[in-house]
């Protein structure tokens, strides 16, 4: 299939082509970045340098490691042209000037390998115009490739190829975008921006002018168009001011230079006074002075504030008051759209149209519905693409609101007048194409879902936390579904129930789910629950119950692996500890966070991550060294801000599998458990050397050290302190070895001392309440 791409290049070291070169090196895989050289400039690769220099500081971080920051060799195009014949892929992220980047593309084509592939990330060019005059060579291995910003989080990647477009260029691309870097591809044709920014525009310019049209708050409007619909709680304004203000103008203007005249979008435009003033003045949004919303930071406070969009002066921020929100309104989105109050009227006036409009664009801008439901999911972070919520509205009742606000029906939104745009037709999700017949929606190869293994199937064992389901070839997999996946006790009895099902039956058991995060750790309302009424004999219960059950996974006699994504915390990463291997998401966050909430780890963390440390032959013997790295990394409650990163910390080991595309994770997790099962033995308990009293008195001075900075509360030391004496060993003097099942009755006494503390209760109701952890 094509070739392999073994080396990339990136010539823009802007903020995207920055973002595109780091998150190649996060897939493992060398990469060229390259830029001007400025004038009189000492460093010829100052540019490409200081672009490096800002990656290692960014927040979010756009690497996943330290060591992926080793794999960018920064350069110049004059002197390191002749190096872009080693690479297999060339990404183009220069300014969005036509002259320059065709300037450019000569200088590549003369320097490039034939058959490598070339790129552009633009989101404003058609490919037609990018390639015109350039030679067919060229042309046939030409491509856009539309990343999102920040590219190591966004998923999307919009193709666009062009009729002469070696369609094996265009596979390996695609191939490589998916699996090792983890995005999913949406082909686009070469229309004026693709799909994602020509209809997410169109959607926040509409919600823009509406919302001045009919004088409502930003704060209302962002309610609005914020959890409702299964958008992002920032809503319009809000995620104007987090892309910038100042960005909006040149989207806006390319769209309306390319869109034919008949073309709805302009119909949204529109001079905003007001907006330009914004603009002019440096509020740009969070980059700059403030957007829409601000902090205001005059007389030393911090007073959250918003502009009033009639007077253009700022206010404090206000709750929002949408009648048709309250009370749990909003769930109903034909209701909402239905409704004459303001909120109802700015939905219809917005969501009708949008709605619309993404309809248009199939089989325009997009071959079917599938593509546009993703770009807007993942390039925009919609809960559902346009499609789907047609579907909860019904496409019947979306008709009739368009023709009594004198919109044109689209003819696809017609065909779906009676049927809706997605069904299950023999276990199989189906979409409606654009000739109005149904058809499969295909995964691509190597892809496995367990929604679409439910729509085929009933769980082998169920209550209300979590369920077991066969995925075929002797695996079965255990799924949490509890809010956030807080594990409780219907968790720790599943688990439980699978390890003895798996034995008898199947052959290996993954541990896998598809919710936002893996978990979030215990369940700490319940256990705020049991101990405001006293009823400590159940917290302990619950504690010895899920060590249980931890250790019968640990040293199960067949392969047991976890397949984390998002947040796998506290009992979470305790999971992934007790493992036979881990298959992980690249963003998965993983830590024992519970000294945070004024705890221990309970459930085998304390002493899991002590054996991983102990037994590491690169790190240092003898009683303390163990023992101080996993004080330094549980009592400050340290997470892993990748997969990658968890390894440096123990919480994966080097040998567990990294999945860079969260669609993949299952499929890999599985297929990790198979290659184990042949053969396979149980882990060795292992005996840990730990100092004693003496090891505590010294991470007690640490932690002392620490609160005459004002870095640790009164309460972090006592917990700080009991830890210690967990990780030391507890009081006897230990020149023997200590067994794990010993430091297994450590924690659990330490959890029970501090979850009867006030101090603790007060931190857990905090968190419960805020969120946020209690620093007292």
């Amino acid at each position: 299939m094509g070739f392999e791409i073994k080396k990339v290049a990136v010539i823009g070291a802007g903020v995207m082509g920055a973002g595109i070169a780091a998150h190649v090196a996060n897939a493992g895989i060398e990469v060229l970045l390259l830029d001007i050289v400025p004038a009189g400039a000492a460093n010829r690769n100052v540019i490409a340098d200081t672009a490096v220099e800002k990656l290692m500081k960014a927040d979010p971080a756009a690497f996943m490691s330290k060591r992926a920051a080793r794999l960018v060799k920064a350069g110049n195009i004059e002197d390191n042209i002749a190096d872009l014949a080693s690479c297999d892929w060339i990404i183009e992220a220069v300014i969005e000037r036509l002259d320059i980047k065709q300037q450019l593309y000569a200088k590549i084509e003369a320097a490039r390998r034939p058959g490598s592939a070339v790129s552009s990330n633009t989101s404003t060019i058609p490919l037609a115009d990018l390639t015109a005059g350039l030679p067919e060579s060229f042309r046939r291995d030409f491509l856009i490739t539309h990343f999102f910003n920040p590219p190591r989080y966004m998923r999307l990647l919009e193709i666009v190829a062009g009729p002469e477009t070696n369609p094996e260029t265009v596979a390996a691309v695609s191939r490589f975008a998916d699996v090792k870097l983890g995005k999913t591809i949406v082909t686009c044709k070469d229309t004026p921006g693709f799909i994602a920014n020509r209809l997410g525009t169109y959607w926040l310019q509409l919600a823009v002018g509406e919302a001045f049209n009919l004088g409502l708050k930003v704060e209302d409007a962002d309610a609005v168009m914020g959890r409702p619909f299964g958008f992002p709680k920032t809503g319009v304004f809000g995620l104007i001011d987090l892309v910038g203000l100042d960005l909006m103008p040149h989207v806006q203007g390319s769209l309306k230079r390319a869109l034919p005249a008949a073309d709805p979008f302009h119909a949204t435009l529109r001079d905003e006074p007001l907006i330009t003033k914004m603009i002019e003045t440096g509020y740009t949004g969070r980059k700059g002075k403030g957007g829409f919303y601000r902090l205001n930071r005059e007389n030393g406070q911090k007073l959250k504030e918003a502009i009033d969009l009639a007077t253009g002066a700022y206010r404090p921020q206000v709750k929002a008051q949408v009648a048709e929100l309250e009370e749990g309104g909003g769930k109903d989105l034909f209701a909402l759209l239905s409704s004459d109050g303001t909120g109802g009227r700015y939905a219809r006036a917005v969501m009708a149209r949008t709605l619309a409009y993404a309809v248009r664009l199939v089989p325009e801008a997009a071959d079917d519905i599938v593509a546009v439901d993703d770009a807007m999911r993942l390039g925009y972070n919609w809960k559902f693409g346009p499609f789907e919520l047609i579907d909860k509205i019904g496409a019947a009742r979306l008709i009739e609101i368009l023709k009594a606000d004198g919109v044109e029906v689209p003819a696809l939104l017609a065909f779906a007048a009676g049927t809706p745009f997605y069904r299950v037709e023999n276990g199989t999700r189906q979409y409606l194409g654009h000739d109005g017949a149904y058809r499969d929606i295909v995964r691509p190869e190597g892809v496995l879902l367990l929604a679409d293994i439910k729509l085929k199937s009933q769980p082998l064992l169920k209550n209300g936390s979590a369920a077991l389901w066969d995925v075929g070839d002797g695996v079965v997999c255990l799924e949490f579904t509890s809010k956030s996946n807080a594990l409780d006790e219907g968790i720790i009895t599943l688990l439980s129930k699978a390890l003895k099902l798996t034995k008898d039956k199947y052959k290996a058991l993954v541990i896998y789910n598809e919710g936002s995060n893996f978990s979030v750790g215990a369940n700490l309302g319940l256990a705020l629950f049991a101990c405001n009424i006293g009823a400590f004999g159940e917290v302990e219960k619950l504690v010895a119950t899920g060590q249980k059950a931890y250790q019968d996974m640990k040293y199960a006699p067949f392969p047991v692996v976890a397949a984390p994504s998002g947040l796998a915390l506290g009992g979470g990463c305790e999971i992934l500890l007790h493992s036979s291997a881990v298959q992980a998401h690249a963003e998965s966050y993983i830590g024992l966070v519970e000294c945070g909430v004024g705890v221990l780890p309970a459930w085998g963390g304390c002493t899991a991550l002590l054996e991983r440390w102990a037994t590491d032959p690169k790190f240092p013997k003898g009683p303390m060294p163990a023992p101080s790295k996993v004080f330094e990394t549980v009592s400050t409650a340290t997470v892993a801000k990748s997969a990658a990163e968890a390894k440096e910390l123990k919480f994966l080991r080097e040998s567990d599998g990294i999945t860079m595309n969260r669609d993949r994770l299952l499929a890999d997790a599985k297929a990790r458990a198979l290659s184990l099962v042949d053969g396979y033995q149980p882990p060795k308990p292992v005996e840990l050397f730990l100092p004693g009293p003496s090891g505590k008195v010294a991470m007690d001075m640490a932690v002392e050290g620490f609160s005459r900075r004002g870095m640790a509360t009164k309460h972090d030391r006592v917990v700080s302190g009991v830890l210690a004496g967990v990780l030391s060993g507890g009081d006897a003097d230990h020149i023997a070895p200590v067994s794990a099942e010993r430091v297994l009755e450590l924690e659990r006494e330490g959890f029970m001392t501090l979850i009867r503390t006030t101090a603790t209760l007060d931190r857990i109701e905090h968190i419960l309440e805020t969120g946020r952890p209690l620093r007292n």
